[in-house]
Order: C-alpha cells, then sequence, then structure tokens
C-alpha cells in the first residue's frame, strides 16, 4: 500500500508500507520519466547517488522494465562519487555497474564517470568540462533561469544526518554557487575525497527524487520535510536545501523513515 500527500515546497510524498511496494513504485517512475524524456528530447539524462538506492533500483533490471525501457538512449551520471578506483569497493560507479548497468542494454559511450586517475580538484573539474560539452549538444537540458544543466532525473538518497550527494551538514561545499561540480578532501564520511554536484545544479533538474528506507532515518526525514522554527538552520539538513526551481520533488519513503512525520499518521490512516 502506498499513500501520496503534497507538502508545497517540500515535494510529493509517497509513504510505503515496505520496500516491496516502494521498489515497484519507484521502478515505474523512472520508467515513465524514462519514456516522457526519449519522447520529448531523444534522450534521458539521468544522475545516480550511491548507497541503498542502487540496490532499490534493481527491480528495472527484470521484467517488463528490461525490455521496454530504450535504455539505448540513456545517459548516466553521478551526482556523487568517491575518488578512488573504479574497482574499489566504495566506488559508487562499481556500486551501480555490479547493480544495474552490467545487467541492461546501456551503452558504454553513455556512462559518464569521472577519471579515477585525478586528484579530487582535478576530477572535478574534468567532469564539470565533460558535462558542459554534453549541455552544449543538449545530450544534458540546460535550465533557463540558472544556466545549469537540467537533468531529467537526479536520484538521491539520505543519510541520517540529512546528507546528499556529498553535500554534509554545515560543510562548506553546501554553499558553493558558482561551479556545478565541486570537491571535498574531508568528507566527513569516509572516503575523504569526493566529488560532488552543486546545489544549484541538482536544484535545477527536471526531476529530482529522494528515496529513504529505514527508522534510523526517520529524524533527518522528519527534519527535512516538516514545518520547522524560524531558527532551524537547513544548512544543518542538507536535504531541506532540495527544491527544484522549475522541476518537481518526490520523496519515496517506506513507512519506518516517514515514522516521525508530523502528517505520517494521519497518511497513513
Amino acid at each position: 500500500m502506498a499513500v501520496s500527500g503534497g507538502r508545497d515546497s517540500r515535494g510529493e510524498l509517497k509513504i510505503y508500507e515496505g520496500l516491496d511496494d516502494l521498489t515497484t513504485d519507484f521502478a515505474d517512475y523512472v520508467a515513465l520519466l524514462s519514456e516522457l524524456s526519449v519522447k520529448e528530447r531523444g534522450v534521458f539524462a539521468i544522475a545516480l547517488s550511491g548507497g541503498s538506492l542502487i540496490s532499490l533500483m534493481a527491480k528495472l533490471c527484470e521484467t517488463p522494465y528490461s525490455k521496454t525501457v530504450d535504455w539505448t538512449k540513456w545517459h548516466v551520471f553521478w551526482a556523487d562519487e568517491r575518488v578512488v578506483s573504479k574497482n574499489h569497493v566504495d566506488s559508487n560507479y562499481k556500486l551501480a555497474k555490479d547493480g544495474l548497468l552490467s545487467k541492461v542494454p546501456v551503452l558504454s559511450s553513455h556512462v559518464h564517470s569521472i577519471n579515477d586517475n585525478l586528484s579530487a580538484e582535478e576530477a572535478a573539474a574534468d567532469y564539470e568540462f565533460v558535462l558542459r560539452q554534453l549541455v552544449k549538444t543538449r545530450t544534458v537540458d540546460v535550465s533557463e533561469s540558472s544556466d545549469c544543466p537540467k537533468f531529467d532525473l537526479i536520484l538521491l538518497g539520505m543519510g541520517p544526518d540529512g546528507h546528499v550527494a556529498s553535500l554534509f551538514p554545515g560543510h562548506p561545499a553546501i554553499e558553493r554557487k558558482g561551479d556545478w561540480i565541486t570537491y571535498l578532501t574531508d568528507s566527513p564520511k569516509p572516503p575523504p575525497e569526493r566529488i560532488t554536484f552543486t546545489l544549484p545544479v541538482i536544484n535545477s533538474a527536471s526531476n529530482v527524487a529522494i528515496v529513504v528506507a529505514g527508522e534510523a532515518k526517520a529524524t533527518a526525514v522528519h527534519c527535512a520535510i516538516d514545518d520547522m522554527t524560524e531558527e532551524f538552520d537547513a544548512a544543518m539538513v542538507p536535504a531541506r536545501m532540495v527544491q527544484p526551481t522549475d522541476g518537481k520533488l518526490v520523496w519515496f519513503l517506506d513507512r519506518s523513515a516517514a515514522s516521525k512525520l508530523q502528517c505520517s499518521s494521519e497518511l497513513l490512516e
């Protein structure tokens, strides 16, 4: 069972009793956006994160999605990446390749991973250069309001501390506005060196989905979505700062993750 409810600027909430319902509806959502984007633009530019998000995308490897999604039109990017080798256990690329990309016919030339031979600073600059070239050809669309890349879909998980991508509470990377991609050498969560989309890029997407499961993240979900006092510092919960300017934000939550939301009890009655 799933329930939906609107939260104005905080996006649409989809709350599920269990992971089976969540993963099925999530797969439907991604497949539909893929279809609509391919019809409209001829491509589907999607950015992934790491963590449990990829395991929740495994449904897309099954029928009917494996046969109905036009995988050859996908262009895959990473909203954040750890600056490690591609075969390293911490690599988001490896996670996505093992859990999704090796099981569906996405073209290898359409998989845009970072150069893992560079330093974090160099890798961020190189990844931004690659992205700018693909914006020029409109493989990735451009936002008219911000001149940032306008991804068809950015998929994010969220940590128990409220971080999204590699934007951590109180970290200076949250404030970066001039760059599309920034880097960290002091991530509070290992490994320390990472690259990440900046908030302006995330908020320029046509669609952003934040997928969260588990009771350990319930407090962060509450702080990211519910009305808070004026003294509340949103920079301490970066997920709260995800507010697409001209796009749509959807939260996919299991019941445990939604358990501390002010609206969850009335939605789930």
